[in-house]
């Protein structure tokens, strides 16, 4: 990257104005050919909303535009739709997947741009009847997904496909595209092992030496460091830093972002080691979920305890919270509290008072049209008739609003929500604030056991440490017993009472969460598949 090239891309003034909530003010940002630019910030600090901008999404549109100026090689620009954004060379990779669950990877990386063979039909009735060029396809996917150094299968069934790889799909069908002169990814590494996560890196910096500028959002600070040349700082929609990385550290960023020094203390009250009165029993359970089978689990959980639950990606972890709660076939046994939980019942486990924060917050976890009065008061009101006002004995039931408004709001507090109101829409939220309002959905059923799966996925640093305290304060104060379930080592020891290992879709060991780094990750590594 030569810092002397006249800049691929400029923003000058951006301003923003969203549902009453002024997101962006006065932006100004450059990016030269072939430049990596690591953009950070808070959940909510108004990252999305301003790549959103540049990509010409339709809620910008929608929700009156924006003000400033955008110039592309020094041309002003102004986009409406993403298809004119991705007409003039730009590409972006979404937090959440925009993948066509029924087709293959080489169908959604080529979505829209199929190569086609004329036959004799389509020569005596037009091109409308020319087939796929099947070869060719099969060519260019090839092609896009070697450019990224990391092997996927093209041919697997996206609905099959392992979290990750679904990323690396959504990244092959943007080097696809022969035009592509900027690529802006959202959170890319959020989904990744850390050997994906590196492989991906490594294919950024690939991007940078054939002159694709690169757009890089992240919360993993390290990463930005060791792949941008250029970091730039968001906090409250205000563009705060903008500093070459070799310049800068991750304690600076951290400040930077949230205003102040953050350190997630690991010193916390760690409870005996497996004592206490066993109150969930798994034995010998399998869960077909593809990506993340579970073989043959067998597992105590104690009365109160926060239970972690680690290993590397595709071993099963995931599998064991989603086969419990009856979203994935399984087979095998579950007793709570010495009753016998029957497994392929979601109904069952609700009434069993469980509750489960989903890995997939915008699939499972949330109503994304509806309010967040709705969303978090729903679950607790259809399963166990809370916030409903009743009359004529309970003939007639009604919602309780006032009920429903306080809830809501004493978790928006407690959680530090940022929204415009109780009655803002889920899908108007950053990502990290609809994560936060999982939760509260899950805290208003005030369960006796809460899995939670994966939910410090894609929130910065500051709000991690607020959600892993709210999981610390529910155990502690409300008695509820956690099973917790993350990619995240350091968090679950710094959260956790007893962490299990899951390698090759079994437990291949339970330990007390002071324990070291290394003894963890020996366990991880018995029998990976």
């Amino acid at each position: 990257m030569d810092r002397n090239s006249a800049p691929l891309l400029t923003m000058q003034g951006i301003k923003k104005d969203f549902f009453g909530n002024q997101v962006l003010t006065d932006i100004n940002l450059e990016l030269r050919p072939g430049e990596v630019l690591g953009l950070c910030g808070e959940n909510g600090a108004g990252k999305s909303t301003l790549m959103k901008i540049l990509f010409g999404a339709a809620d910008i549109a929608e929700t009156g535009g924006y003000e400033g100026d955008i110039y592309l090689d020094g041309q002003k620009v102004s986009f409406q739709t993403p298809f004119e954004a991705i007409a003039a060379g730009i590409g972006m990779v979404h937090q959440e997947f925009s993948l066509i669950p029924g087709f293959d990877a080489t169908e959604n990386i080529l979505l829209n741009r199929e190569p086609e063979k004329h036959n004799f039909v389509s020569e005596i009735f037009g091109d409308r009847l020319n087939t796929l060029d099947r070869s060719e396809m099969d060519t260019r996917a090839k092609n896009a997904i070697e450019k990224m150094g990391v092997a996927i299968d093209r041919h697997m069934m996206i609905n099959t496909m392992p979290v990750g790889h679904k990323q690396f799909t959504e990244i092959a069908r943007e080097l696809s595209k022969e035009q592509l002169r900027l690529l802006i990814l959202d959170e890319p590494t959020a989904v990744l092992t850390e050997r994906e996560a590196a492989s991906l890196l490594e294919s950024i910096r690939g991007m940078s030496e054939r002159g694709i500028s690169v757009i890089f959002i992240t919360h993993r600070l390290q990463e930005v460091l060791s792949v941008c040349d250029t970091v730039a700082v968001m906090r409250d929609g205000v563009l705060v830093e903008c500093v070459p990385s070799a310049e800068t550290s991750v304690a600076a960023i951290t400040k930077s972002m949230v205003g102040r020094s953050v350190n997630a203390s690991k010193d916390h009250e760690i409870k005996g080691s497996g004592e206490g009165r066993t109150i969930l029993k798994i034995d010998r359970l399998w869960v077909d979920m593809p990506g993340e089978t579970v073989r043959d689990v067998s597992l105590e959980v104690k009365e109160g305890e926060i239970l972690g639950i680690g290993g590397l990606a595709g071993q099963g972890k995931l599998g064991i919270p989603n086969g419990v709660m009856g979203l994935y076939e399984a087979g095998g046994s579950v007793e709570f509290d010495g009753k016998d939980i029957p497994l392929n019942s979601p109904r069952v486990c609700l009434d069993s008072s469980f509750a489960f924060v989903s890995e997939d917050r915008r699939g499972v976890g949330l109503l994304l049209d509806e309010s967040l009065e709705w969303n978090v008061a729903f679950p607790a009101m259809q399963i166990q008739n809370k916030f409903l006002k009743k009359y004529l004995g309970g003939l007639i039931k009604w919602r309780d609003e006032k009920a429903i408004r306080q809830i809501t709001e004493k978790y928006i507090n407690e959680l530090q929500i940022k929204c415009t109101s109780s009655k803002q829409r889920a899908k108007e939220l950053s990502g990290g604030n609809q994560q936060k309002v999982c939760l509260a959905k899950a805290f208003a059923l005030e369960p006796k056991l809460l899995f939670v799966s994966e939910p410090t996925r894609g929130i910065d640093v500051g709000a991690k440490a607020l959600v892993l305290d709210a999981l610390r304060k529910f155990n502690r104060e409300s008695g509820v017993t956690i099973v917790m379930v993350s990619s995240e080592l350091e968090e679950l020891r710094m959260t956790c009472d007893r962490i299990a290992i899951v390698s090759g879709g079994r437990i291949s060991g339970i330990l007390p969460a002071d324990s070291s780094t290394e003894e963890f990750g020996t366990m991880m590594l018995q029998g990976v598949v």
